[in-house]
């Protein structure tokens, strides 16, 4: 009987794990569904596009930097508890939004979510499952971490489906107003598991560790008898305070310790940089962007939809086999494997996305005459309007265009939505000068902090760059598709798996929690700022530009965690720690 307890316990305890884990797959892929809908209907730029878009990544910057002190000030449950809460709230402010302030505030929430729930949720499991079920646990979170993701694109699908259909009636207007529904649905389709999660985090047990760092020796013990025999909870108690002990003894006796000694510098640096490259290889924004960008390689609406979903079930499928060798090949390996792989796939993207962007044509000149006197634009890019701005001549199948805008007012740069011919329910191009200058000042200091908004404010809008390129073939799509899905599948068996723990299997124990903090805060950062420019540097250069960037910077991913990384697999925390103190050569020539 007690053991039928305490099994429906842990059972309990990894199902809200994998609330967690959903929840947070469902923050990062549910963009991915709806933002072809929301550019089609929503009447924003792509610059603001790329701020909704980039809003969770900033969201997660803060609550990432203070999950932590949160944690140990309010505990964990009820940080858990007011992750989904967040969340919860997010959902109506996007779904009812009409206009840029709640779509952003929205997402900067589910951003905030996001960062709590990657925190607390794997140090709460780490705290309360028994340590034969840790491992379990955390893999049950990074599962449905991806399995969140395969969720929001099998909405998207769904949704394309229906789009699809109403597109066959030809009625314009009626497929605008089933897009703006549609993103709008495809938003509050992803509130149960908030509530699912919020009430499983109100129902369990509080952190016995945190329990007993506040002195509460009785409800830490309260909390292990949830979760474990008798027997097991009173031994493991005093293994808990004995632990404390020595660590506060450690400590006491660290405190003159230089924080500059290498076994502190190096493995802190080198986390740093394995955090941030890792960013670099855009995975956030391949995820976000993905039917776009294969919409943009010549699938059709319906078909890049399709080839989002597929994505993430490839992604789910190499997660498992990754959880499978981590400990059997080793992180350094997979790293490798894994890096290398991610490098080839985005070579081959790039090529052919370079192949299909030659023939394009710049009809800036021409766009810049059709500006009205008050200096704005709206374009509606048809055949017609594509061969009259030089498709055909330039060798572009005018019924098969596309468009992108990157205009300027003094120190600020903006970039239209790009539009496609064959789409008769695509929005017109929209350019105005409020559309590209920032609001108020501190939308101009996150914006540029060198620009100089009033003088700008006065300055003429000016068309930088008009491209008109030629749509891709079907078959060009699905060549791009398979090149997503080689990237994802070696990203899932090796960053994806690899770089979480060897973040915290490299800092050293003193340093551990604000060093963690850090190079979460910086891999955040490069996220953000990746997702922030991804849309407007493919406006001006074009996506085989932005793909080998990602590869140019993957191979010094690749580099570092070949030649640098140190194999953590079947090492202790203390091991890797000497590792790092006893290498003064090897360090010297690393740094």
């Amino acid at each position: 009987m007690a053991e039928n307890r305490l099994r429906r316990y842990r059972t309990f305890l990894l199902l809200v794990a994998g609330l967690g884990g959903l929840l947070y797959g469902v923050d990062v892929g549910i963009i991915g569904g709806a933002l072809p809908y929301l550019e089609a209907t929503s009447g924003l730029t792509a610059g603001q596009l790329s701020v909704i878009v980039a809003a969770v990544l900033l969201g997660s910057v803060f609550s990432t930097l203070f999950a932590g002190l949160f944690a140990d000030w309010m505990g964990r449950k009820p940080l858990m508890a007011l992750s989904g809460a967040t969340f919860v709230l997010s959902i109506p402010i996007i779904a009812l939004s009409h206009g840029y302030a709640p779509l952003f505030l929205g997402r900067l929430l589910q951003g905030m979510s996001a960062g709590f729930i990657g925190v607390v949720v794997p140090l709460y499991l780490a705290e309360c499952l028994p340590a034969s079920n840790r491992g379990k646990g955390t893999g049950i979170f990074q599962l449905l971490l991806v399995l969140g993701i395969v969720s929001a694109a099998l909405i998207g699908v769904y949704y394309g489906y229906r789009v699809d259909a109403v597109a066959k009636l030809g009625d314009p207007a009626a497929l605008f107003a089933f897009k703006d529904s549609a993103w709008r649905q495809i938003f509050w389709v992803s509130l149960p598991p908030g509530l699912l999660f919020t009430i499983g985090a109100l129902i369990v047990s509080e952190s016995p560790r945190w329990l007993l760092r506040r002195n509460r020796r009785d409800a830490a013990l309260a909390a292990l008898f949830r979760s474990r025999s008798q027997a097991e909870a009173s031994h493991e108690l005093e293994e808990m305070e004995r632990n404390f002990e020595e660590e506060r003894s450690k400590s006491s006796s660290a405190v003159k310790e230089s924080l500059l000694k290498r076994k502190y510098i190096l493995p802190f640096l080198l986390s740093c940089i394995v955090l941030s490259l890792h960013q670099t290889t855009g995975v956030d924004s391949v995820i976000a962007y993905n039917t776009g960008i294969l919409l943009q390689s010549g699938l059709s609406d319906l078909w890049a939809h399709w080839g989002y979903l597929v994505y993430t079930i490839v992604h789910f499928g190499a997660t498992l086999i990754g959880v499978a060798l981590v400990d059997r090949k080793g992180r350094k390996f997979l790293f490798s494997i894994g890096t290398g792989g991610i490098v080839l796939a985005l070579a081959m993207i790039g090529l052919l996305f370079s192949r299909a962007e030659k023939h394009s044509t710049d009809a800036h000149e021409a766009i810049q005459q059709q500006m009205s006197a008050d200096g704005t634009l709206s374009l509606r890019f048809t055949p017609q309007m594509a061969s009259a701005l030089g498709a055909e001549a330039a060798g572009i199948d005018a019924k098969r265009a596309a468009l992108s805008v990157i205009y300027s007012c003094g120190d600020y740069t903006a970039a239209a939505n790009t539009v496609r011919s064959d789409d008769p329910a695509a929005k017109p191009v929209t350019i105005s000068q409020s559309a590209c200058l920032p609001a108020n000042k501190t939308e101009a200091f996150f914006k540029d902090p060198f620009a100089h908004l009033d003088r700008s404010r006065q300055a003429p809008l000016r068309i930088v760059r008009a491209t008109v390129a030629a749509v891709p073939t079907s078959t060009n799509g699905w060549l791009t598709a398979i090149g997503l899905y080689i990237y994802t599948a070696f990203y899932s068996i090796g960053p994806g798996i690899c770089v979480w723990l060897a973040l915290s299997e490299l800092m050293p124990t003193r340093i551990r929690s604000n060093g963690m903090s850090i190079a979460l805060l910086m891999n955040r950062i490069v996220s953000t700022t990746v997702a922030g420019v991804f849309l407007p540097v493919v406006a001006r250069y074009g996506y085989s530009r932005m793909f080998f960037t990602f590869a140019a910077f993957t191979v010094m991913y690749f580099l570092v965690t070949t030649f640098l990384l140190p194999e953590t697999k079947g090492r202790t925390l203390e091991e890797i720690e000497s590792y790092f103190e006893g290498t003064a050569t090897a360090a010297e020539k690393v740094f």
